[in-house]
């Protein structure tokens, strides 16, 4: 399947765009279903994201009560922790609008029930996507309407760090991450398998340092050395970049979304 490539301006136009983006989508599938899903993602664009759907007025549109909120992956911290994306998440948009708090599905936090265990943490949650799982997902987690990704300079996405063990994990939906070159080095993420399970994936990324890393990701690269060349979507990626993270893409393959 091939990715769409969007290229805005810079990260506020990139954060407004993306928020828009999700009220159309989240909109459209509620409207057929009744509910919606999403798995959201940390970084400063990820959350920059948030805050502008936070504020725009057209987030009314959005039944909130009806839409599951996941996450691709978690720093393995206290509840409340300022560097939790749970936490960021929170402050940016959820205790601004009026979700169910049932269908927040947090990942544990390290003074959980499962203590300071980052293996029974995951099995937690890969028990709740098993749960919220339907027959016609056709796996162990459920077929995400949109799954938001960032991508690191190293073009790592989630906690999926190149060549790192949780990489190549192909049974189990959630896995503990321990010795991660970024800190924290304790997490919890989503695998590819599970990634590959949404249907739709949005890859958004900003900035010089992601170049590279875009660049590989989009040219062939595997994802053994390149994460986020695995992360596609059933029925449809998307690439929402900024300019200077498109910067080393050829004029064919981006497309320029605003001026």
């Amino acid at each position: 399947m091939t990715a769409t490539v969007l290229v805005h301006r810079d990260p506020p136009t990139l954060a407004a765009a993306i928020a828009a983006r999700l009220v159309t989508r989240l909109v459209d599938v509620q409207a057929a279903t009744g509910r919606a899903s999403i798995v959201l993602t940390g970084g400063s664009l990820g959350i920059a994201t948030l805050a502008a759907l936070a504020d725009m007025p057209a987030r009314a549109a959005i039944d909130w009560r009806n839409l599951d909120i996941w996450w691709g992956d978690e720093r393995f911290l206290p509840a409340g922790h300022a560097d939790r994306n749970e936490t960021q998440a929170r402050a940016a948009l959820l205790d601004k609008v009026g979700v169910d708090p049932e269908r927040v599905h947090a990942m544990p936090a390290s003074d959980g029930p499962d203590g300071d265990d980052p293996e029974a943490a995951a099995a937690r949650y890969a028990a709740a996507l098993k749960s919220a799982a339907r027959p016609e997902d056709h796996g162990l987690a459920p077929a995400f309407d949109v799954m938001l990704l960032g991508v690191g300079p190293d073009g790592h996405v989630a906690s999926l760090f190149p060549e790192k063990p949780a990489l190549y994990e192909e049974v189990r939906s959630v896995v503990g991450v321990r010795n991660s070159p970024k800190p924290p080095p304790t997490r919890i993420s989503l695998t590819l398998p599970t990634i590959r399970g949404a249907k739709e994936v949005w890859l958004v990324v900003a900035g010089e340092d992601k170049a590279s890393a875009v660049h590989l990701a989009l040219s062939g690269t595997g994802p053994v050395q390149i994460p986020a060349a695995g992360a596609v979507g059933r029925s449809r990626t998307l690439w929402l970049l900024d300019r200077a993270a498109a910067a080393k893409l050829p004029a064919s393959l981006a497309r320029a979304a605003s001026p």
